[in-house]
């Protein structure tokens, strides 16, 4: 009985003695600090450069007059106005070349009547020469068989020749008087020309955009053009690319655009990179092309976002990454061991940047590379509420 007795009072003495060991032990144990640390996971990144300039038209078309000294009769299109191609924009006076198509047809009349005469005459100028051939051939004949004197053959020789002169002279005046008829046809030709060409009118399709004629004025074109317009309507976004930037361009990447106080934003590519560069601004120039230019005027100031990359890559978030003279490094949390490594970063896209080696999807990493932690440090890590 004695014996069952202490069992109990013993181990009730025993117990704040393991207590104390236990409490001791935890003490001389080492309070590791609560670090941030973020998973190395997969995202979808987007390489982007920003730039902005002004809408410009992709090709500017000037329209003049194609005869000079005429005065502009009537206008019959206005700033604004879509035009096709070929369609009548101005008409000038035409009292002047049609009186010069009169006297050019009366030419005409005449030149033709001229060749008439002359195709007359070398028909005469012919019969007399084969005449006086005859009258020569006969009279040699004759004075070779004594009946004709030498006066009348050296006669008759002289009239033969004569007459083949004449004719030679009659072919002669032919051929002037077609090359004058041929003149005057190419100047009634020219003068029809003029003519069509008292209708000015728009060589291609577009939109109007100036306007510089003024009905009774006299139309040149050694002055300012008459209409300007806008090809197609088509309009482009002139950009200025950082000089670092402009080797990351290539024809046909995406671009977004917003012009300023414009609720939407607007689609287009990348039309050209310029190969040139400003030598005093350093910078170079991107043609970017609207696809929709509906409510897009000329002059409109635009900034953009060009898209040079776009992938499914692992990466971290920007705070994680810092320097050292080797390049980029990141904290690598291992079991609760902070390792610094190298990295080798890509894409940075908003708070996020590619990892394109050093690490893998699922390693831990310090959320802030600024945090007071060191190679080798031991830490609680705790892993950021949303990545």
């Amino acid at each position: 009985m004695r014996l069952a007795f202490l069992v109990p009072v013993l181990i009730a003495l025993a117990a704040p003695v393991h207590a104390a060991d236990d409490t001791a032990a935890e003490a001389t144990s080492p309070i590791l600090p609560a670090i941030t640390v973020s998973t190395v996971e997969s995202r979808m990144l987007q390489d982007r450069v920003i730039v902005s300039g002004l809408v410009n038209p992709v090709e500017e078309v000037q329209v003049a007059p194609l005869i000079e000294g005429q005065p502009i009769e009537t206008l019959l299109a206005d700033v604004g106005d879509r035009v096709t191609a070929g369609q009548t924009l101005a008409t000038l006076s035409k009292t002047t070349l049609e009186l010069q198509k009169s006297q050019y047809l009366a030419s005409l009349a005449s030149a033709r009547a001229t060749i008439a005469q002359a195709e007359a005459q070398l028909l005469e100028a012919n019969a007399a020469a084969d005449e006086a051939q005859r009258v020569n051939e006969r009279t040699a004949a004759l004075k070779a068989q004594g009946t004709a004197s030498q006066a009348a053959a050296d006669q008759a020789s002289a009239n033969a020749i004569a007459a083949t002169a004449r004719v030679t002279v009659a072919t002669q005046s032919l051929e002037a008087a077609r090359a004058q008829l041929a003149l005057v046809e190419a100047q009634l030709a020219n003068v029809d020309l003029q003519l069509s060409r008292t209708e000015v009118k728009a060589p291609v399709a577009g939109e109007i955009t100036h306007r510089n004629a003024v009905v009774g004025s006299i139309a040149s074109a050694a002055g300012q053009p008459m209409f300007t317009m806008i090809r197609d309507a088509a309009l482009e976004l002139s950009a200025d690319v950082a000089e670092i930037d402009l080797m990351r361009l290539a024809s046909g990447q995406t671009v977004s655009m917003v012009a300023v106080g414009a609720p939407d934003r607007l689609a287009g590519s990348v039309r050209l990179v310029e190969p040139t560069i400003d030598t005093t601004t350093r910078l170079g120039r991107a043609r970017i092309t609207i696809d929709n230019p509906e409510g897009v005027r000329a002059g409109m100031f635009m900034d953009a976002e060009i898209l040079v990359a776009q992938r499914e890559t692992i990466a971290v978030p920007v705070t994680a990454v810092g320097s050292s003279p080797e390049g980029a490094t990141v904290m690598k949390v291992t079991g609760g061991e902070v390792r610094r490594i190298q990295v080798k970063t890509g894409i940075r896209d908003g708070g996020w940047v590619e990892i394109a080696e050093g690490l893998a999807e699922g390693d831990m990493v310090v959320t802030k590379a600024g945090a007071f932690v060191r190679d080798g440090d031991r830490i609680n890590p705790v892993v950021a509420a949303t990545n």
